[in-house]
């Protein structure tokens, strides 16, 4: 038996309960990991409140992004061995001391990285990744807005972002979360409680606009978002931490200049391995590089997971949060 941290009813951050579960043998195709360090991401409160329903039912092991050793592989598993230090995005069950993984979604972590900036990192910045680079394909000179950019996105976005050459414009909720954002590489931030962010963007630009926004705010930032790009633009929605956006009437990217917009999720993104392993190891390098850095503001033991998402959704934390089993 080991500590993990299990949903049995579907709320708010105090169903999150702290337990002892079995964690059985690995099967084929699975490989068994003790936990060095877990992710904690908004897409763990969407679970927890019922809005995303848990493939697994419940009760479930809340969590989907950790780092770890090896410590057992099932039958017909080649490409990780015991002893291999990996990190991983993978279906729920991270909020555990040991958990199963499908060992197709086990990335070897490179000695450069370490077990607790894997878990920081493996799914914001591999989101970030494919956002970046395949979503839309940010080019030097382009102007690029990231919504929250002081949140654990938002600060390895405007990071990449500025290593790839863009003009980076991040929008914040309080003063100290722009002066995390501009040392983060964003050159242009706005205060979007206290200013029309589209006026602001405009005036930033020289009424150029934007080539991409990229929001993982959604009901808040939305459809004032694509007053932000000019013609042929792309609006990224990633996440809705403010709440989902509404059925719109299509013909409003029309209106507003033939626009592109897309609902992306890493899941597509990586269900290849190959493309998986891509991704990852295009972050690896831009992190031992030196060019992104991961951010962990914040870092909890694994039985205050009820207090870590209370932090998260009270706007309460910037940068990566971590668990700690």
């Amino acid at each position: 038996m080991v500590a993990a941290v299990r949903v049995h009813k579907t709320g708010g951050p105090e169903v999150l309960t702290y337990e002892e579960v079995e964690v059985p043998a690995p099967g084929p195709g699975q490989v068994k990991i003790r936990n060095r360090a877990i992710g904690v991401n908004f897409i763990d409160t969407y679970f927890r409140m019922g809005m995303y329903p848990s493939p697994v039912g419940l009760p479930f092991v809340s969590g989907n992004e950790g780092a770890g050793d090896v410590i057992a592989v099932g039958p017909g598993v080649t490409d990780v061995k015991a002893g291999d230090r990996v990190g991983y995005v993978s279906g729920l069950g991270a909020y555990s001391v040991e958990r199963i993984l499908p060992a197709d979604r086990a990335v070897k972590l490179p000695d450069s990285i370490s077990y607790e900036q894997a878990a920081a990192m493996m799914l914001k910045g591999m989101t970030v990744q494919y956002l970046l680079r395949r979503t839309y394909k940010v080019q030097k000179g382009d102007n690029v807005l990231i919504h929250a950019a002081a949140g654990g996105v938002g600060l390895i976005a405007c990071q990449w972002a500025n290593h790839l050459g863009a003009n980076v414009i991040g929008t914040v909720g309080s003063k100290d979360k722009a002066e995390l954002a501009k040392k983060n590489g964003a050159h242009h931030v706005i205060l979007y409680r206290d200013e029309d962010f589209a006026a602001k963007v405009k005036e930033i630009t020289g009424g150029k606009l934007c080539e991409v926004v990229y929001d993982g705010v959604g009901k808040a930032t939305f459809p004032a978002s694509l007053d932000c790009l000019k013609p042929l633009g792309m609006f990224v929605s990633f996440g809705s931490a403010s709440g989902q956006i509404e059925a719109f009437n299509i013909n409003i990217l029309q209106t507003k200049g033939s626009l592109f917009a897309t609902r992306p999720t890493l899941n597509h993104y990586a269900a290849k391995r190959e493309d998986l392993l891509k991704i990852a190891n295009d972050l690896f390098e831009v992190v031992a590089s030196g060019a992104v850095k991961i951010p962990i503001n914040q870092k909890y033991p694994l039985k205050d997971a009820q207090k870590a998402h209370r932090d998260l959704e009270s706007r309460g934390t910037t940068g990566s949060t971590i668990l700690v089993p």
